[in-house]
């Protein structure tokens, strides 16, 4: 039986949002706000955002308390959010519907014809943003929400039309099921969250059952390139559309590629063996090139203009955390990136690789201790396009350390492939050891889901020379 949508009913006038100050469940409270919701919301730290909110009218608490249950209509909570928070307890207490972030999302998109939904293991928040760029080139007023920081407009999410809505999908927890998206694109299937899946096959049977949630009408951009995305396409009730760049049955592909000093790619975009477009990009790396076929092709097939997709794709430079310049002193260029599967390690450093620089230092913290512990064979042999890697002190995010793997062991690991790494767990002692060791025309890449953008900043500050905001 199909759930009612929240949405739709008369009693919801009143939303308050457990984890307010998070990436997504930021974005929502401002979609509900600006549709006419009144809104709050908590979380255990004052952040830009919490602030962002503040300005926008949405009341905010620092810190949770079941105080901050009152007179509310629904309750938003995340998936990092514990069965005992206060909040949680006490609307569950006064009868208060609840309702987990994913399925809010999946509520909103509904409310919308057209709801593209971007998918993959690696490169949602490029992608999505590329989307969204030509999409706002082509006029066709979305409103976005998006995993990253968009200069373009100006946050993590737009307030457009009510016809087109734009957001990535997150697998993990299989919380893409719970979306309604018309258009989907699937970048790419690989292990990952392996303290929910059990192995490669859950996973690919969870993009299976979201690819089955786009109408017969709608459309899947799928990834020939990708072996695990391609062998369950036959599986698939809706149109398939393909993209790729080494597949040579993909309907859309990449020929002529060619790279500048900035490793930033042009190429002749391809649709059916014939050029279409001349794309040039100002981001990195051959996995953008990739990523900018998936939002040409998803964006083509909705009925955009090749012109704009032109236009949409060079307007592009990138979303905060991903390959983010963030200053440049005594000629060390200091990148910041996300990348935390050893996937992403590895396309992040192969674009760096194809930059001008003399030296690539790579800063990396691991992020939770069931990824580093399950993929560290994959994660020892992620780092040999460094010069240098250091490693620091794992990044828990929501797990507890069971002492069962340690960033020294992950150093070791790295050092048996590739010989080029230290660990150090300090970010002080980091910045130190920069400061000591890396010489004009290098380049720093910190890299990782958590604070480890830090250690760009402060060596940064260490040099006097403020960082790039």
């Amino acid at each position: 039986m199909e759930q009612i949508n929240l949405l739709d009913s008369k009693n919801i006038k009143t939303v308050h949002f457990i984890g307010i100050g998070g990436i997504s469940m930021s974005g929502l409270a401002e979609i509900l706000k600006n549709i006419g919701y009144t809104v709050s919301g908590s979380d255990m730290k004052a952040s830009n955002m919490t602030e962002k909110l503040e300005r926008d009218g949405i009341k905010i608490h620092i810190g949770h308390s079941e105080e901050n249950i009152d007179n509310c209509d629904l309750v938003v909570y995340t998936a990092a959010v514990k069965e005992n928070n206060s909040e949680l307890v006490k609307a569950r207490q006064l009868g208060i519907t609840t309702i987990e972030r994913a399925v809010l999302l999946g509520q909103i998109m509904k409310k919308y014809p057209f709801s593209l939904a971007i998918s993959g293991t690696h490169g949602k928040t490029t992608t999505t943003s590329m989307v969204s760029m030509i999409m706002l080139e082509s006029n066709l007023d979305p409103t976005i929400h998006i995993g990253g920081e968009l200069d373009a407009i100006g946050g993590n999410t737009r307030i457009g039309g009510n016809k087109y809505f734009i957001t990535e999908a997150c697998e993990y927890v299989e919380s893409f099921l719970k979306f309604y998206p018309t258009l989907a694109i699937v970048l790419n299937i690989e292990e990952d969250h392996l303290d929910y899946f059990k192995d490669i096959n859950h996973i690919k049977q969870a993009f299976l059952k979201f690819m089955n949630l786009v109408p017969k009408d709608g459309y899947i951009i799928a990834c020939a390139d990708d072996e695990n995305v391609s062998s369950i396409l036959s599986q698939i009730s809706t149109n398939v559309v393909t993209y790729g760049i080494n597949s040579t049955n993909a309907t859309w592909t990449a020929r002529n590629i060619e790279f500048d000093d900035s490793g930033c790619a042009s190429y002749d975009l391809i649709k059916s063996g014939q050029k279409v477009a001349a794309i040039k990009l100002r981001v990195p790396g051959i996995h953008n090139v990739s990523n900018s076929i998936a939002a040409a092709a998803a964006c083509y097939t909705l009925g955009c203009d090749i012109k704009d997709i032109e236009h949409g794709l060079e307007a592009f430079t990138g979303t905060h955390r991903r390959f983010e310049v963030k200053g440049v002193v005594e000629n060390i260029k200091v990148v910041d990136d996300y990348a935390h599967h050893p996937s992403e390690i590895k396309a992040t450093l192969k674009a760096a690789k194809s930059t001008n620089h003399t030296k690539i230092w790579c800063v990396f913290q691991p992020h939770t201790y069931t990824r580093t512990k399950l993929l560290l064979d994959e994660f020892s042999e992620a780092f040999s396009d460094a010069d240098e890697v250091i490693i620091s002190d794992i990044y828990s995010a929501r797990e507890i350390d069971t002492g069962e793997i340690h960033s020294n062991v992950l150093s070791q690991r790295i050092n048996a492939k590739s010989n080029n790494s230290i660990y150090k767990p300090d970010f002080n002692a980091i910045v130190e050891y920069l400061k000591e060791n890396a010489s004009s025309g290098d380049l720093v890449i910190t890299m990782g889901a958590g604070d480890v953008y830090k250690v760009g900043e402060m060596f940064l500050k260490e040099k006097d020379i403020a960082p790039i905001s």
